[in-house]
């Protein structure tokens, strides 16, 4: 596999990323009308429960990044089924990078120490679990061994970004919530629907890629 485009691109997302982010006004484009008056401006100095998770990006084989998803085991408690980034709730004294390492390493069994991590993007705040998730972006450079976890993990996606970045994966679905039909947007990958803060914080990733690798 000739990882020469790989590198390249890993490098100039890496300088995008050392810049101001689009912030909200990426995340919003996947977000529901109703949703985007809650941002994390909204709780600050108010308590939230605080998770990292890892925006993993793989060689693919057409030598572009692809993104690594999980696919939730539908027995879980939260989220089951769904389709989101390996990462997870802070630890103790923690802080939110180790923290999406550790669970990337758990989940899906990549070693921490291969991970090149890039850079941020914007936090993000769940208000259905009060969740505020400080989310990474790392690359690793050779395709990954992975493990994986049996109990939580059903299936590992690696989606190429430039497959994201058709705008025909970006779709719309009626949804009842509180008595109300609203429309709720998702990508559409390999027959998964990809929704909620994952595809909010996924559509400022792309935001950043495709900045980062447009022709100067």
């Amino acid at each position: 596999m000739d990882t020469t485009r790989f590198a390249r691109e890993i490098e100039r997302l890496r300088t995008r990323l050392a810049h101001p982010l689009p912030g909200t006004e990426a995340q919003f484009t996947m977000a529901p009308r109703y949703r985007r008056d809650e941002t994390l401006a909204d709780v600050r100095g108010k308590p939230c429960r605080q998770a990292g998770v890892l925006a993993l990006l793989v060689p693919h084989t057409a030598g572009a990044p692809a993104i690594l998803l999980t696919v939730r085991r539908d027995h879980l408690a939260r989220h089951a089924g769904q389709v989101s980034f390996p990462g997870g709730r802070l630890e103790p004294g923690e802080s939110h990078v180790a923290a999406a390492l550790r669970e990337t390493h758990e989940e899906v069994g990549i070693d921490p120490a291969s991970v090149d991590v890039l850079g941020p993007l914007t936090p993000l705040y769940i208000p259905p679990s009060n969740y505020c998730v400080y989310p990474f972006v790392g690359a690793v450079y050779a395709p990954p061994d992975l493990r994986p976890h049996d109990d939580e993990v059903a299936a590992v996606l690696a989606v190429p970004l430039t497959h994201l970045l058709d705008p025909s994966t970006r779709r719309c679905t009626p949804w009842t919530l509180r008595g109300r039909t609203v429309e709720v947007p998702f990508f559409e990958v390999e027959g998964h629907r990809v929704w909620g803060a994952t595809a909010m914080m996924l559509a400022e990733l792309l935001a950043v890629y495709a900045e980062a690798t447009s022709p100067a």
